[in-house]
């Protein structure tokens, strides 16, 4: 199937996909302080932020402890008001981008270390936006495929998680990005089997739990807040 999608993109298929291409990129970066200070607001209450390990049930062999969390506004294409509302303008940023399946806040704290992985279709393409990156961001750093890549602030990464791929933050400084996964643009056939494949996906056990997992800890990242205010 991933080969019937590579070849009705719209887009490139190598590892690293120049985001100019896409005609959202540029809007959302301009606003890239914005989305950061939504973001910093969050990471305020980082316990009740959860580790995606325990959202997303595919990722508890790829991270090994809860060094990498993530607060998502959207995920598998639901909405999580309470979360966006804590978000919103990055909220009414990301309805912008066409496609978008899930956006969030993924957050690497110092020493994190993400193992070597592929997702498992070429339908969606990930794009990160740097929001907090540490000083010696050489050190903190993202392999795909063949590709050493580093974030920045303001700048989107946009690559195709299908090849292998890695993460590691060598640096005592956390990094947070606005993590989005799209839809990659296709012509059909490809796009008939994109649209069943991500039909499928949605109403997936794994997605389901997913979603129960997040509304979880969506009243969890509530209950942080109102102790604060005690």
């Amino acid at each position: 199937m991933n080969d019937q999608i590579a070849k009705s993109s719209k887009v490139s298929n190598d590892p690293v996909i120049n985001p100019a291409i896409f005609d959202w990129a540029a809007g959302i970066a301009a606003n890239w302080k914005t989305i950061r200070d939504e973001a910093l607001a969050i990471y305020q209450h980082i316990e009740a932020i959860p580790p995606l390990r325990e959202i997303s049930p595919d990722h508890r062999g790829i991270v090994k402890d809860n060094t990498w969390r993530s607060f998502f506004l959207i995920g598998y294409g639901h909405r999580l008001e309470e979360n966006i509302a804590r978000a919103p303008q990055t909220a009414k940023l990301v309805s912008q981008i066409p496609g978008l399946n899930s956006a969030f806040f993924s957050i690497l704290a110092p020493g994190s270390q993400i193992t070597p992985h592929r997702g498992v279709t070429k339908a969606l393409i990930t794009a990160h936006l740097g929001l907090v990156v540490p000083k010696e961001r050489k050190k903190c750093w993202m392999r795909v495929d063949d590709q050493h890549l580093c974030w920045q602030s303001g700048k989107w990464l946009v690559f195709d998680d299908t090849y292998e791929h890695e993460v590691q933050n060598e640096t005592d400084e956390t990094r947070i990005v606005l993590l989005c996964q799209v839809e990659r643009p296709l012509t059909p056939p490809g796009s008939w089997l994109a649209a069943a494949l991500m039909g499928y996906v949605r109403r997936s056990h794994f997605v389901q739990e997913a979603k129960d997992n997040l509304s979880d800890w969506e009243t969890a990242f509530a209950k942080s807040e109102r102790d604060d205010h005690f």
